[in-house]
């Protein structure tokens, strides 16, 4: 029988079905909407680069050059001891990892009060330890120091609090970490760390990362502190990876976990119009497994329990600037196949491979690790 209106009665719940339909998918596009706005706002932007190579935030697409620099934040001061460039090639499926050794000698522009005369020839890390003013004197240092050095365009930066990012640890519970040797803690309870691959929590896993004299592979290049950037390096993959596996990427209330959880311990610099979010999503296919950890061609010398100097001459040097072509100019296959001796793949374990890469018949390096654990 039809209602009052004429219409019959199945018309009239169709429509009360459709305004509900239209009300809840309303109610979880606000709930999905608000997510976003608070991952969004939970990051802080900052003003890292002084020149921003231009990308299209619309449609983002490779090669993409990122900077990121680990910093220390203790009383009122910020120093920074960790840089890392990372690359992803044009079709936004490989990444490559460089860690620029602290002891780098390199041209400083500012090399503060106590020195006569600018620039100076000084370890990397002397950029940042200028001034206690961050802001407006070190970290325009840092980054000056960086593009003079390289000549690389980024696309955008960030700086990471590595006391802060190990506490994502606490949301994974444990990542898997792989020192290639024995090394005992200089820190707290001098605990051990043996070698091969374990899993870590948070104390443990900031403790390994920390760790610079105890490194003493240095025919294989891993002394010191390129043995540092190594277990960084390890541990960022092996954090990506687990996040990853739980459902962090594709999940905007995890993100937003995520990054509350990185709240005063992560900023970033982006392009107008793109948010940390649009950013998280574009980049949620990369394989943590995929990314190649690159060493920068340099002679590491051990001068004094565990201190180095790190010098790129002759040859070396040539590697250096060719690798910093190949990340302007996305050719960092070419490059991996050319200098396969600084490159360190990863296996499945977050395990690096030490000296040369195993290079296939064809004269490409083969992707597929030595692990050394399980």
């Amino acid at each position: 029988m039809a209602g009052k209106s004429g219409a019959p009665w199945w018309a009239h719940m169709m429509m009360y079905a459709g305004g509900l339909t239209m009300v809840v998918a309303g109610g979880a596009a606000a709930v999905a909407q608000i997510g976003y706005n608070t991952a969004n706002g939970a990051v802080e932007n900052e003003e890292i680069l002084d020149n921003r190579a231009e990308m299209d935030v619309e449609n983002i697409e490779g090669p993409l050059n990122i900077l990121v620099l680990g910093v220390d934040k203790q009383g009122g001061s910020t120093r920074s001891d960790t840089m890392i460039m990372v690359h992803v090639n044009k079709d936004l499926t490989d990444v490559s990892m460089v860690s620029l050794p602290r002891d780098l000698y390199v041209e400083i522009p500012d090399c503060g009060p106590d020195w006569g005369s600018n620039p100076c020839m000084q370890k990397l890390n002397h950029a940042a330890s200028i001034s206690d003013d961050w802001t407006n004197e070190t970290l325009p240092n840092v980054v000056s120091t960086i593009d003079n050095l390289t000549g690389v365009e980024f696309h955008m930066a960030a700086t990471v609090d590595f006391n802060g990012f190990m506490d994502l640890v606490d949301l994974v519970g444990e990542i898997e970490l792989c020192p290639w040797e024995e090394i005992q803690s200089i820190h707290g309870d001098k605990r051990v760390f043996p070698e091969g691959c374990n899993y870590y929590g948070k104390e443990e896993s900031l403790d390994l990362i920390r760790q610079r004299y105890g490194w003493t592979d240095w025919e294989n290049g891993l002394g010191g502190d390129y043995g540092r950037q190594a277990m960084q390096q390890q541990a960022i993959k092996a954090l990506i990876k687990e996040l990853k596996a739980d459902g962090y990427h594709k999940d905007v209330g995890k993100l937003t976990d995520l990054f509350e959880g990185l709240e005063g311990k992560l900023t970033l610099d982006l392009p107008e119009g793109l948010t940390a979010v649009d950013l998280a999503m574009n980049l949620r296919d990369l394989n943590p497994e995929d990314i190649t950890s690159i060493r920068v061609p340099a002679t590491s010398q051990d001068t004094e329990v565990g201190a180095s100097e790190v010098i790129a001459e002759g040859e070396q040097q040539v590697a250096a600037d060719a690798l910093w072509d190949a990340l302007q100019n996305d050719t960092m296959d070419q490059w991996i196949a050319q200098y396969p001796e600084w490159v360190k793949q990863t296996g499945s374990a977050a395990t690096e491979t030490t000296g040369a890469a195993d290079e296939t018949a064809d004269g490409t390096v083969d992707g597929t690790a030595t692990e050394t654990g399980d």
